[in-house]
């Protein structure tokens, strides 16, 4: 009898309190396999339609092979697979929870016990991996590849580089304002240039000049041509002519010259800092970083909502079976792209600020979400 016990004792073993399971990664594994062949597969396809679309514009214009390959397509495809990252979690997570279901799997999985809440564990994994890879390509590793692709895209396929500017006004110095009124990149030459000074909220100096010309020899060195400054000093006034003067002001062509797209080549941390410097010197037309910048954040978090969604209207047996799920998956998941868009262009065009507009398909989702987690299958 005491042989017994000992052998009863020596083959027990305490109840597992692992967080993921043999099951668990047998999720994540199908989760992410899905998602990566989905993206392999929608990506083959938009780089055939897009070569197709470019391919005149690129042999009238010379481009090389090896140019087109490894400065476009090869920077071309982290870019598309990042920007429809969350259509590929809904697809992948639709895909093959559909499948489970249609084969009994998750019944079977309710069967022993488990509870929805704890099936969604795996999923939330898999979904915090691709939010974080998400993030971290769109936040580091692509804005670097996005350099090199637009470069390409403006000397090969379409001029994105604005080569002009005009009314142009910002704060170089603390308490001093430029304004140039036409700006000519070519010709590094700005036209009707004005330079106010202030102290104590009183103007002190007002300078005009008929054109200034920035120096590419020297860093903020410019060229003041055909100068009138006036100092005031109560009620005295000090006029002073010149025909030249070289001067050091803390603004560059770049400062004013936008190329399209161009948040698109920065990263996050200096999506930041620009925003901050440009704010401080008064440059208005800053919405489409800050949108930049808020929207890598937001679209990284959506991954985790869309993931809700995709498990709790995959997870049930219907009759439509997998077909009617994945109509509408997609059907939410172009909506949420679309309604992004809509969002970004509210406040772009008006005065919604970013931020909001950013994270506002991620709320409505989220509601959404939740809706439906509430009438999933427990």
């Amino acid at each position: 009898m005491i042989k017994i016990d000992r052998i009863k004792i020596k083959n027990f073993k305490l109840p597992s309190n692992r967080f993921l399971k043999r099951l668990d990664y047998y999720i994540i594994k199908k989760f992410l396999g899905t998602y990566i062949f989905a993206i392999a597969l929608i990506i083959s396809i938009a780089v055939v339609f897009d070569f197709n679309e470019k391919m005149d514009r690129f042999m009238s214009h010379e481009a090389p092979w090896h140019a087109i390959i490894f400065d476009y397509y090869l920077n071309f495809i982290p870019y598309f697979a990042n920007l429809f990252s969350p259509l590929f979690v809904f697809i992948a997570v639709i895909f093959f929870t559909s499948k489970m279901a249609e084969n009994s799997e998750i019944i079977a999985m309710f069967s022993t016990g488990m509870s929805f809440k704890r099936m969604l564990r795996p999923y939330m994994v898999s979904a915090a991996i691709i939010a974080v890879t998400t993030f971290w390509l769109g936040a580091y590793i692509i804005p670097k590849g996005s350099v090199t692709r637009i470069n390409f895209e403006d000397k090969y396929y379409k001029p994105r580089k604005s080569n002009t500017a005009r009314n142009i006004q910002l704060e170089v110095d603390s308490g001093v304002i430029a304004y140039i009124d036409r700006y000519e990149d070519y010709s590094k030459t700005g036209y009707r240039f004005s330079l106010d000074k202030f102290k104590d909220k009183q103007l002190v100096s007002h300078l005009t000049a008929r054109s200034i010309t920035y120096d590419t020899t020297g860093v903020h060195q410019w060229i003041i041509k055909d100068y009138m400054i006036r100092e005031m000093d109560g009620m005295r006034e000090t006029i002073t002519k010149g025909t030249r003067i070289d001067s050091t002001l803390f603004m560059e062509p770049s400062d004013f010259l936008i190329m399209k797209n161009q948040q698109e080549m920065l990263t996050s941390p200096q999506l930041s800092e620009y925003i901050t410097r440009q704010r401080q010197r008064g440059f208005a037309n800053i919405k489409e970083f800050e949108i930049e910048y808020h929207k890598r954040i937001a679209t990284s978090f959506a991954s985790f909502i869309l993931t809700l969604i995709g498990v709790s209207l995959s997870s049930r047996k219907t009759k439509g079976g997998m077909g009617l799920h994945l109509g509408v998956g997609l059907g939410l998941s172009f909506s949420y792209i679309l309604f992004q868009t809509i969002a970004s262009t509210f406040a772009i065009n008006g005065n919604m600020p970013p931020i909001i507009a950013v994270w506002i398909p991620n709320i409505l989702y989220a509601f959404i979400a939740f809706y439906l987690y509430k009438k999933a299958p427990k």
